[in-house]
């Protein structure tokens, strides 16, 4: 197998673990880094796992989803509320789980299936790991 991976760095975004029992209950931010992992079992014809210059939709992504957004858990009590009252002063996004370990793992179901598709099933994601303020890390792998 062959890998590569691809980081984006200093992406600014918000969220809140309700659940949590300190601080990170509050809404609070973080300059986020993600690092995809890519893996194929053969190169592309210019030699590659994947053309790093053919992933600007990855991009694209995460400036219009991420990029300021605050994140909220789907079981966010608090979370309707906020939207409706305060929402158009965030970019509101919301997923399963918010952790890091959460952001990891749902960026992986977002992102592979583009990657199998830019590739046509030639090279797939083997692993998304997400850094808070390059001081904390979770990774996920399927």
């Amino acid at each position: 197998m062959l890998t590569c991976k691809k980081t984006y760095r200093d992406i600014p975004f918000a969220h809140r673990q309700h659940l949590h029992d300190g601080n990170c209950a509050l809404i609070h931010g973080h300059n986020w880094t993600i690092t995809l992992t890519f893996t194929s079992r053969a190169l592309n014809p210019s030699g590659f796992v994947v053309d790093f210059g053919k992933l600007k939709f990855i991009k694209t992504w995460i400036d219009t989803h991420l990029d300021h957004a605050c994140l909220f858990n789907e079981s966010d009590p608090e979370k309707a509320v906020l939207l409706q009252q305060m929402g158009h002063l965030f970019k509101p996004y919301v997923l399963p789980n918010c952790s890091s370990e959460g952001i990891a793992q749902h960026l992986y179901h977002l992102f592979n299936p583009m990657i199998l598709k830019e590739t046509q099933d030639r090279a797939w994601l083997t692993a998304v790991e997400i850094e808070e303020d390059h001081k904390n890390s979770a990774r996920y792998e399927p």
